[in-house]
């Protein structure tokens, strides 16, 4: 069976820009809570999360779809597929990835009820999880070969 190849312009480019919205965040979380939540650093927030997490869950859909049997049809069941492939570690899924799908929901469909305290919370804490993810697809973007696919 022929399987397609991973495109790299379905995930350098993502990459990229979630690079660029890490280095926002980092920056929105040294702000005092009180000038995060009463200004602009709030809704900027809520925007480059949401950016960040889709790039996530566009780029771990796109290498899912090239696998067998991987194909997910919901965000948290996407998370648990790339830790059952290996492409990220599977500690890693239950930690991280499959929390984020749920924020990921959260920043599309709950907007209004997310709380200021709890966003400048995860930006200063768990932006790192978006670089562990990116470091987990430079690995596989080095070898897919070891998932037998090709990259193109």
């Amino acid at each position: 069976m022929n399987m397609l190849p991973v495109e790299r312009e379905a995930i350098m480019p993502r990459v990229d820009g979630m690079r660029r919205n890490i280095q926002k965040l980092e920056e929105l979380a040294k702000l005092p809570f009180k000038e995060f939540s009463e200004g602009d650093a709030f809704d900027l927030a809520q925007h480059h999360l949401r950016l960040a997490l889709e790039g996530i869950f566009h780029i771990s859909s796109h290498i899912l779809s090239r696998l067998p049997g991987a194909r997910a049809n919901e965000y948290k069941e996407v998370a648990r597929k790339m830790g059952e492939q290996g492409i990220v570690p599977k500690a890693f899924c239950a930690k991280a990835l499959v929390p984020m799908a749920g924020m990921r929901n959260i920043l599309v469909h709950h907007y209004a009820d997310i709380d200021a305290k709890r966003l400048h919370n995860i930006i200063k804490k768990h932006t790192k999880d978006i670089d562990t993810f990116l470091n987990a697809i430079k690995k596989f973007m080095k070898h897919p070969e070891k998932f037998g696919i090709s990259l193109r």
